[in-house]
Formats: C-alpha cells, sequence, structure tokens
C-alpha cells in the first residue's frame, strides 16, 4: 500500500521541501507561512483533537499532508494518527522536536530529563516528576501553564525551582526567560516550552513514585489502605505500562492512585458509591499527579457493567461479596492478577475458599508502628490484613 497521510514536522524557519498532496492542513499560524498559489486545497487545522481526527479520515485514500510543530511522534498528531492506521499508509518526516531544541539551549541531556505534554493537559501532571534535582520539559497550552506549574510547585515546598519559559524555538523571534517558581511573573506568550529545574526546600515532603506514599500524602476519612499494606498490594498487582487497573471499593483511591504514579500510561477506574469519598479520590489524583483517573460513582456489581476489561482489580471492600467477586474476576483479562485484601473473619474465610478453588497466593500482613505505653515506647499492632493475590488462567 502507498502512504497517502504525509505527516511532516516543521520548525520557525524556513519550511523543509514538501511532498505533493491534494489537501495541506496544519494550524492558521503554519499555512500563513506557505507560498501563495498552488493548487492544494488547504485547511484550517480542527479542534478539538475528535474533529481533527474525523477531518483527517474522511480524506483517507487521497494524497493528503498534514503540517506539524517538530517531531509529529513524541507527544504530536503523528503518535495519535499511527495508533489508528496501518504504518503503511503514512509518511512521517520529523524535524527537530521542541525538547531537543530547548535541551540544546539550556545544555541539558536529554536522557537525564522527564519530557511530559501540558498541552491541553491539565498541569498537575508534573507532580509525579517533581523530585529534589529533578529537571522536566513540558509541552504547554498557553501563557497560563507556567505560572499554574509555578504555584503548584511553590505549594509543593519546591517555590525555590527555577523555571525557564522558552519561546518560538528556532524562529528569529526566539526568546528565553528564567525565573523562580515562588512569585513567578515573567511576561510570556502563548507558544513555548516550560523547563523545570527542581529544588526542594527543607520540610518539603518526597513522593516518590515507589508505591508506599505516606498516609497522609491522602486526604482520607480513615478508609485507607496504609501505606505498609499498600506497598505489598502494589507489588503483587504489578502495574505496567498502558495497564487498566480496577480499584473496586476505593475509598480515598489511594492504590488506584499509586497504580497509575507507577507506570508510565497506566490507567485505573475507582469504583466508589459514597459521595463524600468521590470527592476525595478526585481531589488526591489531582495532588498526586494523576488527575486523569476515571472515577464511577454506583453499587457494584452493577457500576462495573460495560466498563473496559482490567489487566489487574484490586477489591479492598465487601471482600466477601460472592457475586461482586464473580463479576470482577470474570471481566479480569486472561493473565491479569486479582488482589484482595481482608480484615474480617467473614471476608477471611471468603479469600480461603477462593484460593482453594482457583490457587493463588496467600499472605497474612501484620504490622505495628512505635507508640507509648506508660511512659515506654511499644510497637502497637495494627488490624491484621489477609491478602489474596492471583493470576487468572
Amino acid at each position: 500500500m502507498t502512504a497517502w497521510l504525509h505527516i511532516v514536522g516543521v520548525g520557525e524557519g524556513a519550511l523543509p521541501p514538501l511532498p505533493p498532496a491534494d489537501t495541506i492542513i496544519a494550524p492558521q499560524r503554519i499555512l500563513d507561512r506557505l507560498a501563495a498559489g498552488g493548487a492544494a486545497r488547504r485547511l484550517v487545522w480542527q479542534a478539538p483533537l475528535a474533529a481533527m481526527l474525523e477531518q483527517v479520515m474522511a480524506l483517507r485514500g487521497t494524497p493528503t499532508l498534514i503540517l506539524a510543530t517538530g517531531d509529529p511522534l513524541w507527544f504530536g498528531i503523528g503518535a495519535t494518527l499511527a495508533a489508528r492506521l496501518p504504518v503503511a499508509e503514512l509518511d512521517i518526516r520529523p524535524h527537530l522536536s521542541a525538547f531537543q531544541l530547548a535541551a540544546s539551549r539550556l545544555g541539558w541531556p536529554l536522557q537525564h530529563v522527564a519530557t511530559l505534554s501540558l498541552h491541553g493537559r491539565p498541569p498537575e501532571l508534573v507532580h509525579p516528576h517533581v523530585a529534589p534535582g529533578a529537571r522536566l520539559l513540558a509541552l504547554t497550552s498557553d501563557r497560563a501553564t507556567a505560572p499554574y506549574v509555578a504555584r503548584l510547585l511553590t505549594e509543593r515546598g519546591y517555590g525555590a525551582s527555577r523555571l525557564t519559559v522558552l519561546e518560538t524555538l528556532g524562529g528569529p523571534d526566539e526568546r528565553i526567560l528564567t525565573a523562580e517558581a515562588r512569585g513567578f511573573a515573567a511576561p510570556i506568550g502563548d507558544f513555548y516550552v516550560l523547563a523545570v529545574d527542581c529544588v526542594a526546600e527543607p520540610g518539603a515532603p518526597l513522593l516518590a513514585a515507589v508505591p508506599g506514599l505516606p498516609d497522609d500524602a491522602f486526604l482520607s476519612d480513615g478508609q485507607l489502605t496504609k501505606r505498609e499494606v499498600r506497598a505489598a498490594t502494589l507489588a503483587r498487582l504489578a502495574p505496567y505500562p498502558g495497564a487498566l487497573l480496577w480499584d473496586v471499593g476505593a475509598g480515598c483511591g489511594s492504590v488506584a492512585i499509586e497504580w497509575m504514579r507507577a507506570a508510565r500510561d497506566a490507567t485505573a477506574i475507582a469504583f466508589e458509591r459514597e459521595s463524600e469519598r468521590l470527592q476525595m479520590i478526585a481531589v488526591n489524583a489531582a495532588r498526586l499527579g494523576v488527575p486523569t483517573l476515571r472515577i464511577e460513582n454506583g453499587d457494584a456489581p452493577q457500576s462495573l457493567a460495560g466498563m473496559p476489561a482490567p489487566d489487574a482489580v484490586f477489591l479492598g471492600g465487601a471482600v466477601a461479596d460472592e457475586p461482586l467477586f464473580e463479576a470482577c474476576w470474570q471481566a479480569l483479562r486472561p493473565g491479569g492478577r486479582f488482589v484482595a485484601n481482608a480484615v474480617t473473619l467473614d471476608g477471611e474465610a471468603a479469600l480461603f475458599r477462593r484460593a482453594a478453588r482457583l490457587g493463588g497466593d496467600l499472605v497474612r500482613l501484620d504490622v505495628a508502628t512505635l507508640d507509648s505505653l506508660g511512659g515506654q515506647r511499644a510497637l502497637r499492632p495494627r488490624r491484621t490484613v489477609t491478602q489474596w493475590a492471583a493470576t487468572k488462567p
């Protein structure tokens, strides 16, 4: 099959040689740079993205040229279309990416830099990447992105971090501005890459991507899988890139949130029926950098119907409910992991029955924390947790 869709990356300088096409699609600012004349029809890149995809697919099979900024496969339209079309239909020609240009200006080795897109996405996505000494490069939506990120950093105890705004890289109007996150008020335009050099202030919480965040990192009414048990639970669930978790009876959402933080592009659905907890899940997801966590309200198992099949399931509530368990187990993909934690005798008995029938591992988790007793130090046991973990054949 001959490629009909040409996706060409461009920079701020002169346009590269362009392949012939019947239709050219690009943002207006790029169309304005094309020479006058030519037989090709020119269309402005539509928004939102769904409209753009519909616009392109309507031209399938006819010579079509898309002009995009930088590398179309690095958080670009090329990545989106490559997921929808056979590679034989595509001709992708990258330009230097905005990340490469920014790193070259700053002297930052890209292999040591986190790259992300905040273009049309919540700025809270920076949170999982914020750590002492970390460096980030982010695509942005407009002039509001940088001050928003600055506020998030300041609230995290990273107000001394250095933010660099790199505008119209590679063009005649290129401009680079640097300021501290705290009180950030640099005059900026709408087209720039944001660089963040993270500096932690004394007392700034360290929220690592490794599962087991402190319990006080979550807003909770007490319905929370505690830190040590949560870390053991995530280890059994085994997050991996692009995998989907069902967190059934999510409470404050801690397991789903840590699942998404632990692996690139991992997703999760938090099922919870209590309205106050739904709000807690949303707040925690935003604060901890996974604002795209899907939250579903309703009584399970009814609320599970029609949802995409999970790669892993965590059952943290109503463990003894057999119809709920069966609905989750049947929905789980073959090879998927199922983890359930019980703290009651009824729940424990249900886990023993399932282990006898389906196999898997049973583990008893006992944790004790430092406390005081009559002026002496003592270790006070927490409630024992019985954990069943199994892989679906």
